[in-house]
C-alpha cells in the first residue's frame, strides 16, 4: 500500500512537471509573439535615397535653400507632402524648417491617409519602430496600445503600414531636422467620411497640447495641367488656411463641380487634414500659416501637362504674452489715426481710406485682434465692435471695425456727419484668447472674457469691469445674460476664455483737437 502511494505520488508530480513545461512553453511562445517587429523602409531608393550620406546630403541642400516664414508662438502642426523628393522634397523641408531643432516633443503624432487598402477608422503601429537609412525611429507603443484599447476608431492594420509611403517619406525631415531623440505615432487613415475624421480628432484632441507635435501628411491636386492644378491648389490652400472644417470640405466640392480635366483629387490626404481642422476649429489662440507652395510642373523633373501640387504649412499656438512688450506709443499714434482717418473719409466723403503702409512697424503688419470703440462727447458708448480671429494684418482689422463701429453696430444707429468731430476712438488690440477652467484665473479690471455655449458667444472687454464696479459674479453673469443671451447663470457650463488688452483712445494720447 505505500509503495502504492509512494507510486502515485511520483506519478503526480510528472503529471505536474508536464503541465508546468507546456505552460512555460505557452508563456514562451506568447512572449515570442510579442516580440517588436519593426517596419522596414518600403519606398526608400524610390521616392528618396536608401543611402544614408546621400539623404543627408539632399535633405541638407533642401533645407538650406528653405527660408524661415515670420510668425509668432510655437508649432503645433506641419502640413507636408508626401512625394517623392525630388518633386515634393524642397516644399517638405520648407516646412520642416520652422522647427526650433533644440526642442524636446514628448512625442510627435505621423498622420496620413491610406493610398492602397480601405477600412474602417485608422491604424496605429504598435508592434515596433519605424526604420529608415537614417536609422531608428522610436514607436511610443505603450501610447499606441493605449489609443487603440480606449477608442474604437483606432486598431493594428499591419497591412495599412506595410507599402504605406505617406507617413515614411515625413520620418528623414524630422530625424535630420531635430537635434533630441524623439517618439512617434504612427496613424493611417483607412476611411475618408467627415464623420470618422471628426471621431479621431475627437480622440487625439487631448493631445494637441504643448510638447507634442503633429505631422499631417497629403499632397494636393493630382494630375490637372499647370494652370488649372494652381486654380484647384489655391482653393483648397485657403480653406485650409482658414481653420474652418465646414469651408475645407466647401472647397472639395466646388473643384470637383468645375470639372478639371484629369483631375483625380483635389488633396489624397483629405480625411487627414480634414481630422486637424476639426482639432484646432475651436482653438482661437491656433493659426494656420502657409509656408510655400509648387507643383511638380516646377521641378526639372516634372511636365506641365500631369502635374500634382503640393504645400507646407504650419499651424501655431500664440504665446499670450502681453502685446504692451512690443506696441510702441508711434504704434498706437499711428492706429489712432488710421481710424480717424477711415472715419472722416467713409462718412464724409463716402470713400475708403487708402493706406500707405511703408511707415508701418512690423507689428501693425502681424496679423492680431483688436476693437474699436467710440464714445460721445460725454463718455458715452457710441459703437464698439471688434474681431478676436487674428486673421488680419492689425492695421486692416482696426481700420474694418472703425467702419464697423460707426456704422454697422445694432444698438446704434449709424454715425452721422455732424457727430464725426466730436467721437472719441478708442482702440483695444487683443492678446490671443486663453481657455481656462476656473473662474479664480479671471482678475477682474485685468481680464475680458469670452464665453461659448451651443452656438451663442458673448465677450466683455477688460475695462467693463472697471466702468462698472461690478463683482466677478456679476461681471459673467451680464455677460452671459446681456451678451451670449444664454441666461445669467450660462456661463457655469459654458467655454470661458481670457484675454488681455492694450487700450488706448484719442483722449489719452492727446489726439482730440
Amino acid at each position: 500500500m505505500k509503495n502504492l502511494t509512494r507510486t502515485s505520488f511520483i506519478i503526480f508530480l510528472m503529471v505536474l512537471m508536464v503541465i508546468a513545461c507546456k505552460s512555460q512553453n505557452r508563456t514562451a511562445m506568447k512572449q515570442s509573439e510579442q516580440q517588436l517587429i519593426d517596419r522596414e523602409p518600403a519606398v526608400a531608393g524610390s521616392f528618396y535615397s536608401s543611402d544614408p550620406d546621400e539623404l543627408k546630403s539632399g535633405l541638407k541642400d533642401f533645407f538650406n535653400k528653405a527660408e524661415l516664414i515670420d510668425f509668432d508662438g510655437e508649432v503645433r502642426a506641419i502640413i507636408s507632402p508626401h512625394a517623392g523628393y525630388v518633386f515634393s522634397g524642397f516644399v517638405a523641408a520648407s516646412g520642416f524648417r520652422q522647427l526650433d531643432p533644440e526642442v524636446q516633443y514628448d512625442r510627435i503624432f505621423v498622420i496620413g491617409s491610406s493610398h492602397h487598402i480601405g477600412f474602417n477608422g485608422a491604424s496605429i503601429y504598435s508592434k515596433g519602430n519605424y526604420i529608415t537609412p537614417l536609422g531608428e525611429v522610436e514607436v511610443d507603443i505603450d501610447l499606441a496600445n493605449q489609443l487603440i484599447s480606449e477608442h474604437k476608431c483606432f486598431k493594428y492594420n499591419a497591412s495599412a503600414h506595410q507599402r504605406e509611403h505617406s507617413l515614411e517619406v515625413q520620418l528623414p525631415f524630422l530625424q535630420y531636422r531635430l537635434k533630441n531623440p524623439f517618439k512617434i505615432i504612427p496613424v493611417v487613415l483607412g476611411s475618408q467620411t467627415p464623420s470618422m475624421s471628426e471621431e479621431i480628432a475627437k480622440a487625439l484632441l487631448p493631445y494637441f497640447k504643448d510638447g507634442n507635435l503633429f505631422i499631417i501628411s497629403t499632397d494636393l491636386s493630382h494630375y490637372p495641367n499647370y494652370r488649372n492644378a494652381k486654380l484647384a491648389d489655391e482653393n483648397i490652400t485657403d480653406a485650409v488656411l482658414s481653420k474652418s472644417p465646414e469651408k475645407f470640405l466647401k472647397a472639395l466640392k466646388e473643384n470637383e463641380k468645375e470639372n478639371y480635366p484629369n483631375l483625380l483629387t483635389s488633396m489624397c490626404g483629405w480625411p487627414s487634414v480634414l481630422t486637424l481642422l476639426y482639432m484646432t476649429e475651436n482653438k482661437h489662440d491656433i493659426n494656420y500659416h502657409k509656408v510655400l507652395y509648387l507643383n511638380s510642373g516646377d521641378s526639372r523633373y516634372g511636365d506641365h501637362d500631369r502635374v500634382v501640387g503640393y504645400v507646407s504649412i504650419i499651424t501655431t499656438q500664440e504665446n499670450n504674452q502681453n502685446k504692451s512688450e512690443f506696441l510702441t506709443e508711434k504704434d498706437k499714434i499711428s492706429l489712432l489715426k488710421l481710424a480717424r482717418n477711415t472715419i472722416q473719409q467713409k462718412i464724409l466723403h463716402n470713400q475708403m481710406l487708402k493706406i500707405d503702409t511703408k511707415e508701418f512697424s512690423q507689428t501693425l503688419l502681424k496679423p492680431a485682434g483688436a476693437f474699436v470703440t467710440l464714445h460721445t462727447s460725454e463718455g458715452k458708448l457710441r459703437g464698439c465692435i471688434g474681431r478676436f480671429q487674428p486673421d488680419a494684418p492689425l492695421y486692416q482689422v482696426v481700420k474694418d471695425m472703425t467702419i464697423s463701429s460707426a456704422l454697422n453696430d445694432y444698438r446704434f444707429s449709424p454715425v452721422t456727419k455732424h457727430e464725426v468731430p466730436e467721437v472719441d476712438i478708442e482702440i483695444s488690440v487683443l492678446t490671443p484668447l486663453k481657455e481656462i477652467h476656473s473662474v479664480e484665473e479671471i482678475e477682474l479690471g485685468r481680464h475680458g472674457i469670452y464665453m461659448v455655449k451651443e452656438g451663442r458667444s458673448g465677450t466683455f472687454l477688460p475695462q467693463v469691469a472697471k466702468s462698472t464696479n461690478w463683482t466677478k459674479e456679476e461681471f459673467l453673469g451680464h455677460c452671459a445674460e446681456d451678451k451670449a443671451r444664454i441666461g445669467w447663470d450660462g456661463w457655469k457650463d459654458a467655454e470661458l476664455y481670457t484675454f488681455e488688452a492694450i487700450i488706448f483712445s484719442e483722449e489719452e494720447m492727446g489726439l482730440k483737437q
